[in-house]
């Protein structure tokens, strides 16, 4: 069976389904948006084309977008692909799934936009002929501005309906698809938040024994490693520590027993404190930074000291030229390369041992993490740039167990990930495979 979709009904006009229907829409696609009141259906619309970042390029494309209300699900039969965007709930969307399932068209592609709840958990004990057309399609926030959607088959998904969204998120939307497993946070979020929820303790054990800063930290996990210039603290300040409470909680209930982001799931004593006073990030005007206008019209960035409870100047970070490269920081024999050994180390060796857990190849981890948290590199990239030879020399000298990845590649010879100008990648099965458009 061929597949191919050209209209899309998007139940859920958060800020998420907003994006993806506004995004659909640019595409020339007819649209059917639905919300649980017209109220809110007309509040969607206001995202999809007010405000300073509509979610649409072309103001034209918003003729393309029909509204309406959860009373009128009958509206979706006919549409090829019927995505879910509401809120991540299980027991709503497993009530929402039952009722799009006896609206939608036989053959219809259905799709969840969960990013943290398993696809086998929202259609467990559902007919047959629904879970085989069921996919998650995990797009990034704003959805058009990030390039990454992930697409998650479950156990029953007909290979017809992955290539059908694969092909409709790259051909039409213009995405980076990556394909990854129903694992808890799918590829980008597994490996970036053990990045984030791990680095607040390691950044921790950096400040309070390294005498490191936390403008030398996140001067560190930025440019020279290839991040973002928001580094740790920046970033968790721009996503907001509630969330980052919630991912936290969600990966304490979901990871595989033995999964060593277990140690991480829970704040650091200062960050609990931060949030239950409210004190959030960005959203809140301030969490580890704020930034404040001056009587004569100029900025102030204060930082927010984790070791004295005060607000400070922001101070200029102690890293210095040799820092400036991944080799130069992961290799410095200072309490800046021990933090980033210990951190981004950490996180290389923890997204080796990933595969074939929730990606089959080193391919769809890298570019997970460069389309959807904007690394230079993905992991494996990383590895290949410090040398396979020495991280295992190293690792095998503390007494250390190879992850996966790394042992696939000592038993293959190989000294990369990948090689000829990256247009090969060593798979699993430790043999050369040609890296796919």
């Amino acid at each position: 069976m061929t597949r191919e979709i050209n209209s899309v009904a998007v139940i859920g006009g958060g800020t998420m389904g907003a994006g993806i229907a506004g995004k659909c829409a640019d595409a020339g696609c007819k649209v059917l948006l639905l919300e649980i009141n017209e109220e809110a259906a007309a509040k969607a619309m206001e995202r999809i084309t007010g405000g300073r970042s509509p979610a649409i390029e072309n103001p034209e494309s918003a003729k393309l977008i029909e509204t309406g209300t959860f009373d009128d699900l009958d509206r979706i039969a006919g549409y090829d692909w019927i995505c879910e965007a509401v809120i991540e709930d299980l027991a709503t969307k497993r009530d929402l799934f039952v009722k799009l399932d006896a609206a939608r068209s036989p053959g219809s592609v259905i799709s969840t936009n969960t990013s943290g709840i398993p696809l086998r958990s929202i259609v467990e004990g559902m007919p047959e002929s629904l879970r085989r057309d069921v996919v998650v399609t995990h797009f990034f926030n704003p959805v058009k501005v990030m390039k990454l959607l992930e697409v998650v088959p479950g156990e029953d998904t007909t290979p017809d309906v992955v290539a059908a969204m694969a092909a409709f998120g790259a051909d039409k939307l213009g995405k980076g698809v990556v394909h990854a497993k129903d694992t808890v946070n799918f590829i980008g979020n597994r490996i970036g938040c053990f990045w984030m929820l791990s680095g607040l303790h390691k950044a921790r054990k950096a400040r309070q024994e390294g005498g490191l800063s936390m403008e030398t930290i996140d001067a560190a996990m930025s440019g020279p490693v290839g991040l973002p210039p928001t580094g740790l603290y920046g970033l968790i300040d721009l996503i907001g520590l509630d969330i980052m409470d919630f991912v936290g909680k969600n990966l304490a209930i979901n990871l595989p027993q033995g999964d060593v982001g277990h140690s991480f799931t829970a704040f650091p004593p200062e960050e609990q404190a931060m949030l239950e006073r409210g004190q959030l990030g960005r959203k809140t005007g301030g969490g580890f930074y704020k930034v404040t206008k001056t009587e004569d019209g100029g900025k102030l960035k204060e930082t927010f000291d984790l070791d004295t409870g005060d607000w400070r100047l922001t101070g200029a970070p102690d890293i210095t030229e040799a820092h400036g490269t991944l080799q130069g920081l992961m290799l410095a024999d200072d309490a800046v390369g021990a933090f980033a050994r210990d951190l981004m180390g950490g996180t290389l060796l923890y997204a080796a041992d990933l595969v074939p857990q929730i990606a089959d190849d080193v391919v769809n981890i890298d570019r997970a993490m460069r389309w959807g948290f904007a690394w230079g590199q993905g992991p494996f990239q990383m590895m290949d740039e410090l040398g396979l030879a020495m991280i295992i020399a190293r690792l095998e000298s503390m007494g250390e167990a190879l992850p996966a990845m790394l042992q696939v590649a000592k038993d293959a010879g190989a000294d990369s990930f990948y090689r000829n100008e990256g247009t090969e990648f060593l798979g699993r099965d430790g043999a050369w495979h040609k890296v796919p458009a």
